[in-house]
């Protein structure tokens, strides 16, 4: 019912917001600023982009300097799962770079998320991604998807990107690259990642608790299940798949820093009112990307709320993929990176640096934490502070991973 509600509103508002749309591009404007033309023109604008989309926006990488020099970037299919395809982002060039597999979070949002994150690794790395699909777009005989199944999907693609394989993951998913290494190290996988970078994730979350993890165990699992869970309505091709709604998880985040999305959309209107486009186009930018929503199977939310945030398994040593335990002390030849920021409100300082205390196989040599001044959990893995002060901590436990197994 929740979903169904959400969609005939939507279908009513659409094409009022297609006509602000067309007014908004096709009004004559006044050149003076704050003119009444311009500002109607404006405030049409802002309605118009004040609207969710489902459908994933393109990463727009076309091109990356390496070694100083322009060379071209195209994005190929390595392999095309029903949730999630294995993005590889291909350069044209004979340089040979160590080939980096980057977990994205299903989170809500679509892995676009971390368009600057790929940009930035591709200066010196081979990078694939996990571009996790729309739940509301897989058909219903496709089956669930779980944790166990996310877990397992990232062997699989670290199984595609082959022998000498590097994992990073951000936020969400540090929990099951950290499963999944340990599980193909037990296994003594040739695939097993060479280094593990794990980005301001929920390794412990009885760590500092963040109000996200106050939400996490404010309700039993059981609420989550009957409030939050809906069925994907006609016409997706998901319908009656069981999911957990973007636009839910995008109203949690809002809900966080209202008052910033509010002077956001001010600064939208005045900007665009006063004929300063330069300025008004970083945030329309930023809102197509935030307001684009990925519906997340119910089966992954659901055990990523409970055995994550709830039951806290991987740091009490009981979180299991199918009957398997995973023992991340049988990791041993895998570099250990982890990143925190320290004014991460979602993932505080302490939850990703557990990861360095649950592998105990790996030598202290080849562990390494890095904390980052200044930045909450975007600045972790985009920004300037990325790029100058974390990627080259990254790319450097990522190089020499990559020497120490030549």
């Amino acid at each position: 019912m929740l979903y169904r509600a959400y969609q005939n509103q939507s279908d009513l508002l659409s094409p009022l917001r297609l006509a602000a749309q067309g007014l908004s591009q096709g009004l004559w404007v006044d050149d003076t600023p704050r003119s009444a033309s311009r500002q109607l023109a404006a405030a049409c604008e802002v309605f118009s982009l004040m609207r969710l989309t489902h459908t994933r926006p393109h990463y727009d990488i076309h091109s990356v300097v390496v070694d100083g020099h322009e060379v071209p970037v195209t994005e190929e299919p390595a392999l095309v799962c029903a949730f999630g395809t294995l993005l590889h982002f291909r350069k044209h060039t004979d340089a040979v770079h160590p080939p980096v597999l980057l977990a994205a979070p299903l989170s809500g949002h679509f892995a676009t998320l971390l368009r600057e994150t790929v940009r930035t690794l591709l200066r010196d790395h081979d990078v694939y991604l996990t571009d996790w699909h729309n739940a509301r777009d897989v058909p219903l005989w496709q089956g669930a998807f779980g944790l166990d199944d996310y877990t397992l999907q990232l062997v699989r693609f670290l199984e595609a990107v082959g022998p000498g394989v590097h994992l990073v993951a951000v936020c969400q998913p540090c929990v099951a690259a950290l499963a999944a290494t340990a599980l193909m190290a037990e296994d003594d996988h040739p695939a097993t990642p060479r280094s593990l970078t794990l980005m301001a994730g929920p390794v412990d979350c009885r760590i500092n608790p963040t109000g996200v993890n106050a939400l996490a165990t404010s309700k039993p699992i059981e609420w989550f299940r009957n409030n939050l869970i809906s069925r994907v309505p006609w016409p997706h091709a998901g319908m009656m798949r069981r999911v957990y709604p973007g636009f839910l998880q995008l109203a949690a985040f809002m809900s966080m820093n209202p008052e910033r999305h509010k002077a956001q959309f001010s600064k939208l209107y005045q900007h665009l009112a006063d004929g300063e486009p330069d300025k008004a186009d970083p945030i329309r930018s930023f809102y197509a990307e935030y307001l684009a929503v990925n519906d997340l199977p119910a089966e992954f939310y659901l055990e990523t709320v409970e055995r994550v945030f709830q039951t806290y398994d991987l740091a009490r040593g009981v979180l299991t993929v199918g009957e398997r335990k995973v023992v991340p002390a049988a990791i041993r030849r895998t570099a250990l990176l982890t990143v925190e920021g320290e004014r991460d409100d979602i993932c505080a300082i302490g939850q990703t640096l557990a990861a360095q205390d649950l592998c105990t196989g790996i030598r202290p040599s080849r562990k390494t934490h890095h904390l980052q001044a200044g930045v909450g959990h975007y600045g972790v893995f985009s920004g300037s502070r990325w790029n100058t002060q974390i990627y080259p901590r990254v790319r450097d436990t990522i190089h020499s991973a990559t020497e120490d197994r030549r």
